[in-house]
């Protein structure tokens, strides 16, 4: 059921909040029949749930730890495949110098006060579910942005997980220009995995 690279990547989407069959067919270039039939088989074996929406079909991740399981799944790839493990090594190693912030870091900067959080997704995956306080800035946005930040704070960035390519960019840009920034050690799907408080684009 896992062993195809579309149904990982339809995951991947779905685990941002509920989507519709042909917003999904649309984010993975699938055409909406063939992301339809993989999104039917995902359903049966319980990774998805759907329902009707009057004529679209919306679909969200399923009960129990699958989000856990995709990143074993991330793990054991890295661990089995030592060229993957290289490049993803090498690449991310290359975008962030400093650690990143790891999540009971971050709850605990969060309940002082001491942090302001960026998120760099799209706004319609912002729309969906986002960290409390979070300000939704998309990547291509930043720049045109800029006077929306803080100078006299760190930024901690995140987005869709530990592979969204997203937040290193933003470090990396705003770094570049002086603001104080590091990334969240993983994104919003594990942060909603672990039962963490979430808001909803009013």
């Amino acid at each position: 059921m896992l062993g195809h690279a579309h149904r990982l990547e339809l995951l991947e989407h779905a685990s941002q909040g509920e989507r519709s069959v042909d917003r999904l067919a649309q984010l993975t270039g699938l055409s909406v029949a063939n992301a339809s039939q993989h999104l039917q088989h995902l359903r049966r074996a319980g990774f998805v749930q759907s329902r009707r929406d009057g004529n679209r079909v919306l679909y969200r991740i399923g009960d129990g730890p699958i989000l856990p399981l995709l990143s074993a799944l991330h793990s054991y790839a890295e661990h089995s495949q030592a060229e993957v493990r290289e490049i993803v090594s090498d690449y991310f190693d290359r975008m962030d110098h400093l650690e990143p912030v790891a999540r009971e870091e971050l709850i605990g900067r969060l309940r002082d006060g001491a942090v302001t959080l960026l998120d760099v997704r799209p706004e319609d995956e912002f729309a969906l579910g986002h960290l409390p306080g979070a300000i939704n800035m998309p990547f291509n946005e930043i720049e045109h942005r800029l006077s929306q930040l803080p100078t006299d704070r760190e930024i901690v960035a995140y987005c869709r997980g530990p592979y969204c390519v997203l937040s290193f960019e933003a470090v990396a840009l705003l770094r570049a220009k002086g603001y104080r920034i590091r990334r969240l050690e993983d994104g919003f799907p594990e942060w909603k995995a672990a039962g963490l408080e979430v808001e909803v684009a009013a």
